[in-house]
C-alpha cells in the first residue's frame, strides 16, 4: 500500500490480493438490488455504475442479476422489475424470493432510502454507496415534508451503520468513505472503488465560441437554478451559450429562469454528449454533493477542465488547479467561470491534465477491483 495515502483512507482502499495455496471463493451468482434501471429516464450516475459492474462480471464469468424498481430494460446480464419506483422498496423481498431465489453475493445499492436486505437475506450481502444524503433529504423535503427528511435521515443511518453492520460496504470516493466514518461506520469495513469512464474515441471538434456546459439529471441539489443567476454574471463579460444538458422534475422551473444564451436539450444520446463535452471550454457543476462526479471524468477524458464548488465527490474528481477549480462560494464560482473561459493557454493546460488523470479510470479496473472486494465480503460469511 503507498505510503502517502492518509491513515484514515488506508483501511478503505481495497486489499491486495493474498496468495493462498487454494483460490479464495469468488460468488459466482451476484445479484444487484438497486432503485433504477440504466434504461429508466430517471436513470444516473448510480445506475450507470451498476451497469458497467453487471457487464464486467457478466463477461468474467458471472450470473449476474439487476432487482428493481420501475421498467426493466433487456441487458446481457439478467435484469428483474420488482414493481413500481417506490412500491418495490417493500416488493424486493418478495420479489427476490420469487424470481431469483437464491445467490451467492447479495448487492444492495444504498441511494437513500434503503432496502433493509441483509435482515432479510441469509446470505453474503455487500452495500455499495454512492453518498451519504445527510442534508439531501432536507433539500428534497422541505417545508411542511420536513418530518419525511428527518425520517428519512434516521432510516438511512440506521440501515447503514446498524443493519449493515455485518458486511463490508463499497464507498465511490474517499469523500463517501468520510461521510460513512462521521456516520460510524468502522473504516475497516469501507472499501473504496472509483468510478470508472469509457474510451472516449476520437476526439470532436472545440466550439470556436465560448460555449459552457452542465450535464446532469435536474433535480433540486443538482443546483442548476444557481448556474443559471451566475450565468447573468458571467454573460457579458464571456459571451457565448450555456447548454444544459439532461432532464428531470425541476426542467420546466429551470427553463421559466433561463435567460438569454441559455438551452436545454433534455436527454441526449451518448454520441451527442460525447459531442458536447469535446466542443465545451468547461464543464459546469454546481451540485451541492456527490458520490464522485461522473460527468467529471467523462468531460476530462475529453480534455475539458471542470469548474465546480469544493464540495464532497467534486474534490475528489476535480484536482483543483490542475484538472479544474473548485469554488467556495457563488463569488468564487463566478470568478473561476470568467478566469478560465478568458484563458485559453490555461484551459488547454488543465485539459491535458484531466485527459492523463482520467486515463487511470476505466471501467475494467473498476470492475476488477469490485470484483475483489466481492470476492471479500463472501471470504467474510464463509468464516
Amino acid at each position: 500500500m503507498p505510503q502517502h495515502v492518509p491513515p484514515p483512507l488506508r483501511a478503505a482502499l481495497p486489499r491486495p490480493q493474498q496468495h493462498h495455496s487454494a483460490l479464495p471463493p469468488i460468488p459466482r451468482r451476484i445479484v444487484f438490488l438497486a432503485h433504477r434501471d440504466l434504461g429508466n429516464p430517471a436513470a444516473g450516475g448510480s445506475e450507470l455504475l451498476v451497469d458497467r459492474l453487471a457487464e464486467g462480471l457478466t463477461r468474467l464469468g458471472h450470473q449476474v442479476t439487476l432487482l428493481c424498481g420501475g421498467p426493466a430494460a433487456f441487458r446481457e446480464y439478467r435484469v428483474v422489475s420488482a414493481g413500481g419506483p417506490y412500491g418495490h422498496y417493500l416488493r424486493a423481498r418478495s420479489a427476490f424470493a420469487r424470481q431469483v431465489g437464491d445467490c451467492d453475493l447479495l448487492v444492495e445499492v444504498c441511494n437513500g432510502m434503503p432496502y433493509l436486505a441483509p435482515l432479510w437475506h441469509r446470505g453474503p450481502t455487500l452495500c455499495l454507496v454512492n453518498h451519504v444524503h445527510s442534508d439531501l433529504w432536507r433539500m428534497r423535503f422541505g417545508g411542511p415534508l420536513a418530518p419525511a427528511a428527518r425520517i428519512g435521515r434516521r432510516l438511512e443511518h440506521w440501515a447503514l451503520t446498524g443493519v449493515q453492520s455485518r458486511g463490508l460496504l463499497v464507498a465511490v470516493s474517499p469523500s463517501t468513505a468520510h461521510a460513512l466514518r462521521a456516520l460510524g461506520v468502522e473504516r475497516e469495513r469501507i472499501r473504496v472503488v472509483h468510478n470508472g469512464v469509457e474510451e472516449p474515441g476520437p476526439r470532436a471538434d472545440r466550439s470556436p465560441e465560448p460555449l459552457f456546459v452542465a450535464v446532469g439529471r435536474l433535480v433540486e441539489y443538482k443546483r442548476i437554478d444557481l448556474l443559471l443567476r451566475l450565468w447573468e454574471r458571467v454573460r457579458p463579460v464571456t459571451g457565448g451559450r450555456l447548454v444544459i444538458v439532461g432532464d428531470g422534475p425541476e426542467r420546466e422551473r429551470l427553463a421559466a429562469l433561463a435567460g438569454p444564451g441559455v438551452e436545454f436539450t433534455g436527454h441526449v444520446s451518448e454520441a451527442e454528449k460525447h459531442r458536447l463535452l469535446c466542443a465545451a471550454w468547461l464543464l459546469l457543476h454546481p451540485s451541492a454533493v456527490e458520490g464522485w462526479g461522473l460527468v467529471v471524468t467523462e468531460a476530462a477524458a475529453r480534455e475539458t477542465p471542470t469548474v465546480g464548488f469544493d464540495v464532497p465527490g467534486l474534490r475528489d474528481s476535480v484536482v483543483d488547479g490542475e484538472t479544474g477549480l473548485l469554488a467556495a462560494g457563488e463569488s468564487s464560482f463566478a470568478a473561476a467561470w470568467c478566469t478560465l473561459a478568458l484563458s485559453p493557454h490555461r484551459r488547454e493546460l488543465m485539459g491535458k491534465a484531466a485527459r492523463d488523470r482520467a486515463a487511470r479510470y476505466r471501467w475494467d479496473r473498476t470492475v476488477r477491483q469490485f470484483r475483489a472486494v466481492a470476492a471479500e465480503a463472501l471470504r467474510g460469511w464463509v468464516r
